[in-house]
């Protein structure tokens, strides 16, 4: 696959490619300076710059990549969903807004191992008590009285979630499956949170 992250890359158009090349100088300056002063602490280390295929070609083309690599690619992403094995999409709602709640996790000052939050209100307007949200992403608000509460909306919210770039191969949303951020349990009380109709989210 790196071999056709490669191949992707040279099929970018020429303008955009200079531009890349002349943003990849720059970065790599950028990326000895901050490897020369970084400290790492606890679990903050250097390796959290390190960048995959897909992130690498979202950066060099300004998050516009063609649009027939971007099919591909997020074919490829879709590929990496790991389904639940019982079959089950939704958990508790409860704990979902507990995981949306929390943003804690991957600081340095966090053990590592323990269950991490989705910081989920970081980007969404999410449950109607919650006053303070970031609008980075869509409002969720409502999100299953609006679309449905489905077996089909249902895989989509998982598959989202696991995922993002499945979607919209340079989403800013992270990959919380794909990169182990959230356990499957986790991701399906997170489905739980928008789909049950009993979620605060649904009333």
């Amino acid at each position: 696959m790196k071999k056709f992250y490669l191949f992707a890359l040279a099929f970018v158009p020429s303008l955009v490619l200079a531009e890349a090349l002349a943003d990849g100088v720059i970065r790599a300056k950028a990326l000895q300076i901050i490897k020369r002063d970084f400290m790492p602490r606890g679990q903050a280390g250097i390796d959290r710059l390190a960048e995959d295929g897909v992130q690498a070609i979202c950066n060099r083309t300004g998050n516009k990549p063609p649009q027939e690599i971007a099919k591909v690619l997020e074919a490829d992403q879709m590929a990496t969903i790991k389904w639940p094995a019982d079959g089950k999409l939704m958990g508790d709602w409860k704990r979902g807004e507990q995981i949306a709640q929390s943003g804690r996790g991957f600081t340095w000052s966090d053990q590592p191992g323990l269950p991490v939050g989705g910081n989920c209100y970081n980007c969404h307007q999410i449950g109607p008590q919650e006053l303070a949200y970031g609008t980075v992403g869509p409002s969720l608000l409502h999100f299953g009285k609006l679309r449905g509460y489905g077996p089909d909306m249902q895989k989509y919210v998982f598959a989202k979630i696991y995922n993002a770039k499945a979607f919209n191969l340079c989403s800013e949303m992270p990959r919380f499956g794909r990169i182990g951020a959230l356990t499957e349990q986790q991701i399906k009380d997170l489905v739980a949170l928008l789909l049950d109709p009993e979620s605060p989210v649904n009333k």
